[in-house]
């Protein structure tokens, strides 16, 4: 007997992309499933006390009603009071979104999804099967950390990526190197200095990034005209194409929050600019990692943390890996139609997986509504 369960649309993964785009679907009556944790990543891999660049018009709801600013409205919060959000106050709102939008999630994970006659059969963790018609994944970042090479050097033990580091205490009275320069490495200092941390080093190639205020007001001409225009972002030009990739990379990366300098302890916090890692050794036992910098310094630590972000590497997705060989990808992204379908009819990807061919405000929570919109319309047009 076939005990799997039957739906339309089976959506693989709860954070933003997923949630936005469920919602919708289910707005517009298409039978759908989502498998996942609400905003798991988010939960699991980001820690108490971060704080989110974003703004407060960034939200989740492709029909612009049940917005983060609709939610700050509801608990008598005005838009100055939620600035800068606080990471559990935008969780909060995503759960709300999915409570008023009647998103059920299935609290289990994906295992494998197979192409079958008239669309696809995935396995689920507790042994269910879920066939659906079309699937829509949306792998978060998490399966994307990337790492140095010589990130081998360190014992698994005392080696953490940021995304992996939530909680603080341990660490209290200890001496932690952090390898990167961005956002992450600035406020995992913050936060590991306000929770006791002995001494923390960031190290990074690059000069000391400037902390002032930005605007991403930009994203929202180029979110406009991925909904309006099919194909948008591959329609324009090399060179308009550059000019967006600069400012997002100036506005999120050669950029900082202006709130974080106030909170490096200069007595616990030591910065090391225009310098890279030469090589790591050592911290088996009681030793530390002894880490060799170029111009001849070195560091004794003992815990080494990299912030040093995500690449895109399909492969990497486990749920995937029964149609790796089908799915076409380009520089380790897949490659996207103008409605996020991959080379296997039926089979979309979204978020910071479609970032190459959607540009790379895909990978901010910013695009979740103009993605879902785009794959809604398709899945209807498809699925009738």
């Amino acid at each position: 007997m076939d005990d799997a369960l039957s739906t339309g649309v089976l959506i693989v993964g709860a954070g933003p992309y997923g949630l936005s785009a469920a919602a919708l679907a289910r707005e517009r009556g298409m039978d759908t499933q989502v498998v996942g944790r609400p905003m798991g990543f988010w939960h699991e891999h980001m820690p108490e006390g971060m704080l989110l660049r974003s703004g407060t018009d960034w939200h989740l709801d492709a029909a612009d009603v049940h917005t983060f600013e609709a939610y700050l409205c509801e608990r008598g919060l005005s838009r100055d009071e939620a600035v800068p959000i606080p990471l559990a106050l935008f969780r909060d709102y995503a759960e709300w979104f999915r409570r008023v939008k009647q998103v059920p999630v299935r609290l289990e994970h994906v295992l494998d999804i197979a192409q079958r006659e008239g669309g696809f059969d995935a396995e689920l963790t507790d042994g269910g099967r879920i066939r659906a018609q079309a699937v829509v994944a949306a792998p978060g970042v998490g399966y994307f950390q990337q790492m140095p090479g010589w990130a081998a050097g360190v014992p698994e033990a005392r080696a953490t990526h940021s995304g992996d580091l939530v909680r603080f205490d341990a660490l209290a009275g200890r001496s932690v190197l952090i390898v990167g320069g961005r956002q992450s490495a600035y406020e995992w200092a913050a936060l590991l200095a306000e929770h006791g941390g002995g001494r923390v080093d960031i190290v990074h190639r690059h000069p000391v990034p400037r902390f002032e205020a930005v605007s991403w007001k930009f994203f929202d001409d180029c979110v406009e005209g991925t909904v309006q225009v099919r194909g948008w972002w591959r329609r324009l030009t090399a060179t308009e194409r550059k000019a967006i990739i600069t400012q997002c990379w100036e506005a999120g990366r050669g950029t900082l929050e202006p709130w974080l300098p106030a909170r490096l302890n200069p007595e616990v916090v030591h910065v090391w600019p225009n310098a890279e890692v030469v090589h790591a050794r050592g911290g088996e036992g009681d030793d530390g990692v002894r880490v060799m910098l170029s111009g001849d310094e070195s560091l004794t630590v003992d815990q080494v943390i990299f912030a040093t972000g995500y690449a895109p590497d399909l492969a990497r997705v486990p749920y995937l890996a029964g149609l790796h060989d089908r799915i076409a990808t380009r520089e380790g992204f897949p490659v996207l139609d103008e409605n996020f379908q991959t080379s296997v009819p039926g089979l979309y990807l979204t978020g910071f997986a479609a970032a190459q061919d959607f540009g790379p405000f895909l990978g901010f929570v910013k695009a979740a509504p103009a993605s879902a919109t785009i794959l809604v319309r398709h899945l209807q047009a498809r699925l009738g």
